[in-house]
């Protein structure tokens, strides 16, 4: 007996009018799976207290190998950020309003303006400013600029004050989904690019890393 063949609704539809569904269907996937700075910076921002784990990788022409930096970001209120490195040293970095305070075991603390350290300025304006859900002030900031997937996105960061970018030239992240999972920060003189992984890809690091391996985790996420 000869089977029949069964026929689904779309089979009946006008070539044409297939074809401009499943366009549609397509569009509607791409639109929904599309990634802008809006959508990004929604998703970045934490309620505190938060904490997070990060390596920080600094490479530059005046350095043998890299300098790496373990240790952990704090944000204990929404005014205060702190930066503690566990290793190779300890050092606590404690950033609130327009005072930044350094201390090292064995010394006393230093407090000083922001103004003095331009590079925590740096710091503060992207990621504390990211994590607190301040879009006002990033976009006061910054000129951003997105490509990629809610899965997989990358987010430049370009200065606009002028006493930031005396020092930064931009300043890139990269994530996935929700989660930040690292800042690329180029200085304007020489070739110097600081790298933080944060969260899983910090969770990722071991001392038999290599650099071209913390670059992927950092760009690419794997």
């Amino acid at each position: 007996m000869m089977k029949t063949r069964k026929t689904r609704p779309w089979m009946m539809l006008p070539c044409s009018v297939a074809l401009l569904c499943v366009a549609t269907g397509t569009a509607w996937a791409q639109a929904a799976n599309s990634v802008d700075s809006g959508w990004i910076l929604s998703k970045l921002a934490q309620p505190t207290p938060m904490r997070t784990n990060f390596v920080e990788v600094r490479s530059s022409r005046l350095l043998k190998n890299p300098l790496r930096l373990y240790g952990e970001y704090r944000r204990p209120d929404d005014k205060t950020m702190i930066r503690d490195v566990r290793a190779p040293y300890g050092e606590t970095t404690t950033i609130r309003g327009d005072q930044v305070t350094i201390a090292r075991a064995a010394k006393s603390p230093r407090t000083f303006s922001m103004s003095r350290a331009p590079q925590l300025a740096g710091m503060q304006a992207s990621f504390g400013a990211l994590l607190s859900g301040d879009e006002r002030a990033i976009a006061r900031d910054f000129t951003l600029t997105t490509t990629g997937t809610r899965a997989q996105w990358r987010m430049q960061m370009l200065p606009k004050q002028a006493a930031l970018k005396q020092y930064v030239r931009d300043i890139t992240l990269y994530g996935r989904g929700s989660e930040l999972r690292c800042i690329e920060t180029r200085a304007v003189k020489g070739e110097e690019v600081q790298r933080t992984l944060l969260a899983s890809a910090a969770r990722s690091v071991t001392a038999a890393t290599t650099l071209d391996k913390l670059v992927m985790l950092c760009q690419q996420g794997s």
